[in-house]
């Protein structure tokens, strides 16, 4: 039997509380923000059991399967990991307060641009208790206060576990606030909340990202989505491509840079067309295809690939296969429907490559690379907000950096105008 959650502060008043601790937040020097942090890990550490008490609640209750409920569980390793993942934050370098330019105007005027913390950073999330951590403490480590708005199949864990961080001592009053995921009424009224949040990342499907972007008043950073294509171009090693291929698509199928699709140059369809479909089929993938891949694979269970197919982003052990004449329409084929996350190409011809890297439209372009590798910690980040599939204030994994603004500061010595 699931255990009642005591939360009784409104969302405006969490969402003033959250604004006065970002004013505190901003002052505190990095070996203040890093010595919080390394608290945190430890008292995560010290309340596992409590932790892995709420998480089975929320397990018990929410009646997933497969890949969904795997992403909700937490064990007593996960825990762990979890506090280890909070003290490698803790070593990564302070982006804030670092010079991005400097300059003396001839009028004397020394000017200098930096960068400083966001404010207050509101997230919508789906059911992922990690995510509470991760995304916390990195608002932590930029000077930022956080406001969570989880998925409600994780609302015990989540509120475990911001109790835990916000009782460490130190952490000011209002840093980590959870609203009630209960009704969506808070997600409307965090989304709303036009000076009290300086902006909104909705970490999660397609669904929740174009209500939070079609509704918010509030500036969105999308993450989350992800339509991701391998083509596997006429001069592909077979055996990297067979490699990437099955990596991308089954090694976490639930995540957004796994990859949902498969486009083969008619050039080697006849041969590989067929060989990787059985690899697929092998490792338990459901292979859905065009109209040439199935003929190309007949005997092999592959269904008829319908149009909205080629749109979906299936997070599960689905992948569709299409044959393309081309690079140019392999290009063509994921410009037009991929969400703009992570695409590759395998291919041993340098020119082709170039072409793709150069023609593609997405946060992350491969050359030879399985697209699971689109990830904070894979890119040298950290940990990550999410992966960021729009072009303005950042693009890809949306770590440390992306977690600032900036803001100039102007020396003179009297100077009028």
């Amino acid at each position: 039997m699931a255990t009642t959650i005591t939360n009784s502060a409104s969302t405006q008043e969490k969402l003033v509380r959250a604004r006065d601790a970002a004013t505190k937040l901003a002052l505190l020097s990095t070996n203040e923000k890093n010595a919080l942090l390394l608290a945190i890990a430890d008292a995560i550490e010290t309340h596992v059991q409590a932790i892995l008490t709420a998480n089975q609640d929320d397990v018990e209750s929410s009646g997933l399967e497969g890949a969904m409920r795997d992403r909700l569980l937490l064990t007593t390793t996960r825990i762990k990991d979890m506090a280890q993942g909070v003290r490698e934050v803790a070593a990564l370098a302070d982006p804030i307060g670092e010079t991005l330019a400097e300059w003396t105007r001839p009028n004397g005027l020394r000017i200098r641009k930096v960068r400083v913390p966001l404010g207050v950073v509101g997230i919508i999330y789906e059911s992922r208790p990690n995510v509470t951590v991760d995304t916390a403490v990195l608002a932590l480590k930029t000077g930022n206060a956080i406001v969570l708005r989880g998925g409600k199949e994780a609302a015990h864990s989540s509120q475990r576990l911001v109790e835990i961080l916000s009782a460490v001592p130190g952490v000011p009053e209002g840093s980590v606030e959870l609203l009630d995921s209960s009704t969506r009424q808070s997600v409307t009224e965090l989304i709303k909340a036009r000076g009290l949040v300086d902006v909104i990342i909705p970490r999660g499907g397609a669904g929740l990202i174009a209500f939070v972007t079609e509704n918010s008043s509030v500036p969105v950073i999308e993450t989350g989505a992800g339509n991701c294509h391998i083509f596997v171009d006429e001069s592909a090693d077979f055996d990297m491509a067979d490699r990437i291929v099955i990596n991308a698509k089954t090694q976490r199928p639930s995540v957004c840079n796994a990859a949902e699709k498969l486009l083969v140059h008619e050039q080697i369809a006849e041969e590989y067309v067929p060989r990787i479909v059985k690899r697929l089929i092998e490792a338990g993938v459901e292979v859905r295809g065009d109209a040439k891949s199935c003929s190309l694979a007949a005997g092999l269970d592959v269904v008829p690939a319908a149009e909205q197919d080629w749109h979906e982003e299936y997070l599960r052990l689905c992948m569709a296969v299409r044959v393309v004449a081309s690079v140019d329409e392999a290009i063509a084929h994921i410009n037009r429907y991929s969400t703009k996350n992570s695409e590759c190409i395998v291919t041993r011809d340098e020119a082709n490559a170039r072409k793709f890297l150069r023609g593609v439209d997405s946060a992350a372009v491969y050359w030879n690379a399985s697209t699971r590798f689109t990830d904070g910690g894979e890119f040298g980040f950290g940990a990550e907000m999410g992966i960021s599939t729009q072009k303005l204030h950042c693009r890809g994994p949306f770590a440390l950096a992306e977690l600032t603004s900036s803001k100039y500061e102007i020396v003179g010595t009297g100077q009028v105008r």
